[in-house]
């Protein structure tokens, strides 16, 4: 005798109300993607609004670049809708530090500056290759795109401030910064197993654990 088995997925690949604005009413009845749902009675324009994306955002930090992030935690309007915006600002030699979304792809339009850019793919099958690298210039008013879950970075390699507008297709996309994550956790990783990642002596690794990792 042959069994047979199958399996079946089945999803609504889109919300099916008009709008759930996320609240902070944990007596509410209705919770989708991860936030309680406004009374739709008490919803305003405000809650699909935000403002001062038009100002640069504080660039004083040890990486020279600001994130300014428009998710769902500052625009609850966003909850199901599967997008969120950022601003990007740069000092001359500022940094947005390798990182990587692990919710959404990312797409990146140079207003101001002059933006190195890259983004690095996965691990390649055959373990004699190295993985590979897609980078550019880019200048104003040109467009880049960051595969979802993949490590990208820019860096302001003109000599007058940069800016940028990006979006990116999860209203809450999540940020993971690798120096930040690798070095400044908490607790700590054991500084045997970065020293042996990174081949390097442990005392660098212990070194960089004692920095503030705080970057953007």
């Amino acid at each position: 005798m042959v069994l047979v088995s199958s399996l079946g997925n089945a999803f609504d690949p889109y919300p099916l109300q008009d709008f759930c604005i996320a609240a902070d009413d944990y007596k509410a009845a209705v919770f989708v993607n991860g936030k309680i749902c406004k009374d739709p009675k008490t919803v305003t324009a405000n809650d699909f609004f935000f403002s001062g994306l038009n100002r640069p955002g504080n660039i004083s930090s040890p990486v020279g670049a600001k994130v300014t992030k428009v998710f769902v935690d500052r625009m609850p309007g966003l909850n199901s809708l599967g997008v969120s915006l950022v601003r990007i600002d740069y000092l001359p030699k500022g940094l947005n530090p390798p990182h990587m979304h692990p919710r959404a792809s990312e797409i990146l339009v140079v207003m101001e500056g002059t933006l190195y850019v890259g983004f690095i793919a996965s691990n390649p099958e055959n373990p004699s290759q190295t993985n590979k690298l897609f980078a550019k210039i880019l200048y104003p008013g040109d467009v880049y795109v960051f595969p979802r879950g993949l490590i990208h970075f820019q860096y302001n390699v003109g000599k007058t401030n940069g800016a940028a507008f990006a979006s990116l297709n999860s209203q809450n996309p999540g940020v993971v910064t690798l120096a930040n994550a690798l070095f400044g956790s908490e607790p700590s990783i054991y500084s045997d197993v970065l020293a042996k990642a990174f081949q390097v002596d442990k005392k660098v690794v212990d070194y960089l654990q004692s920095l503030p990792w705080r970057q953007n």
